[in-house]
């Protein structure tokens, strides 16, 4: 599992640097080895909510029945990756959606 730590950072010399992750990118993101899957998690709060381009991003990964979703607790996170969730914790995405 990787953190994509994502923003813009000034340099010594006055000029700001992009990490370069499209916008609304999941923070966590990784690889299942049993099963050759990636999966993206996207970390917030009790009460964090999402962006428009985590929507997006949710969307996009949705069409793709990518494994992803939002992680409140480290027991979301394990288990979205357990289990290989798509779209868990999103309002759009009911509970019978999730494979």
């Amino acid at each position: 599992m990787f953190r994509g730590n994502v923003g813009k950072v000034r340099t010594p010399d006055g000029r700001f640097f992009n990490t370069g992750l499209p916008n609304g990118f999941f923070d966590l993101f990784g690889f299942r080895w049993q099963d050759n899957q990636a999966f993206f998690i996207e970390v917030k709060t009790s009460k964090g909510r999402i962006r428009p381009d985590q929507k997006a991003f949710h969307q996009d990964l949705m069409h793709r029945h990518a494994i992803h979703g939002i992680a409140r607790s480290v027991d979301d996170a394990m288990k979205i990756v357990d289990e290989g969730l798509v779209g868990y914790g999103f309002p759009d995405v009911e509970e019978k959606d999730w494979y």
